[in-house]
């Protein structure tokens, strides 16, 4: 394949479509994986839709059906790209049929286990403010880790109690926190400024933009944030495997059983469709019941 091409699918996705760099290697490595099985001369406009099928029957074998279907929308991202650019009339991925995807119930935390997490940083932690602050405050706002460590400090409004979010696309929200998180905010804050001050004192750069430094007085890497978090799950005894995104569902989780609606809820979390958000019906049916024995006029009628 011509590198030209790859090059200008790059900076496509980067420039206009406000990609992340991790979504744009992966595409990057989907598009590649599928080009090295090629012979090396081929041409866009030579693709056949048999090719397509050949390469994603290898996969199955080894793949799951989510891998293959990451990597065909991949495919069909870069193709849709090169008729935009004129360089081919046609999809050749169309009519193929990505795989089924099996149900996942999304991983969350009940009220209990999340109150014991928030309360497991203790004073023998180095950043015992610092990470009891990263997990109320996605709790709080339910952003995702990769949003929570790109923010900056003049994206917190303490006066409002909002902080603008740069989600998937570069679209933005404005999500509200809590009184909770705003306290441990503030009280990361003199740590905080130790950090930009020691960092300054080894001659380097200061970096005083992000909200979240790590010991180096740079911003915090999402690795960082998921072993952080991953750590203090084990510690506080929970069986769940506790992630960042698990504190996002919890927090989508617990609003929608304290009634708030599923449109509510998609905003906040920056869904683009409301099907995405539905996945959280997985609300326990005793639940259920009992809201609406609660608000249906004919629930508690007898016959």
């Amino acid at each position: 394949m011509n590198t030209c091409y790859l090059d200008a699918f790059i900076n496509w996705l980067r420039v206009e479509r406000g990609y992340s760099e991790h979504t744009i290697d992966g595409y990057v490595r989907d598009v590649t994986e599928f080009f090295s099985t090629l012979d090396e001369d081929v041409t866009l406009a030579a693709i056949t839709p048999v090719q397509i099928q050949t390469f994603l029957a290898t996969l199955y074998s080894t793949n799951a059906a989510s891998s293959v279907a990451r990597k065909m929308s991949a495919l069909r991202t870069f193709f849709r790209f090169c008729i935009k650019e004129g360089e081919i009339e046609a999809d050749p991925l169309s009519g193929l049929a990505g795989p089924k995807i099996p149900h996942h119930i999304p991983v969350f935390l009940t009220v209990d286990e999340m109150f014991s997490l928030l309360e497991e940083p203790s004073p023998q932690d180095t950043f015992q403010l610092r990470d009891r602050a990263i997990m109320e405050f996605i709790y709080s706002t339910g952003m995702r880790v990769s949003e929570l460590v790109s923010r900056n400090m003049d994206d917190v409004d303490f006066a409002s109690g909002m902080v603008r979010v740069r989600g998937k696309g570069r679209k933005e929200r404005i999500v509200p926190f809590g009184n909770a998180a705003a306290d441990c905010l503030q009280n990361w804050f003199p740590q905080r400024d130790q950090l930009i001050v020691a960092r300054i004192e080894r001659g380097h750069p200061p970096e005083r933009e992000p909200l979240f430094l790590n010991n180096r007085g740079t911003r915090l890497t999402s690795r960082s944030v998921e072993r952080m978090v991953a750590a203090y799950g084990l510690r506080a005894g929970i069986t769940t495997k506790v992630t960042p995104h698990a504190l996002r569902h919890s927090f989508a989780t617990h609003l929608l059983e304290m009634g708030l609606d599923m449109r509510t809820v998609q905003e906040l979390l920056g869904h683009v469709s409301l099907s995405t958000t539905q996945k959280y019906t997985h609300l326990n049916m005793d639940h259920l019941t009992k809201v609406y024995d609660r608000a249906h006029p004919g629930a508690q009628k007898e016959f």
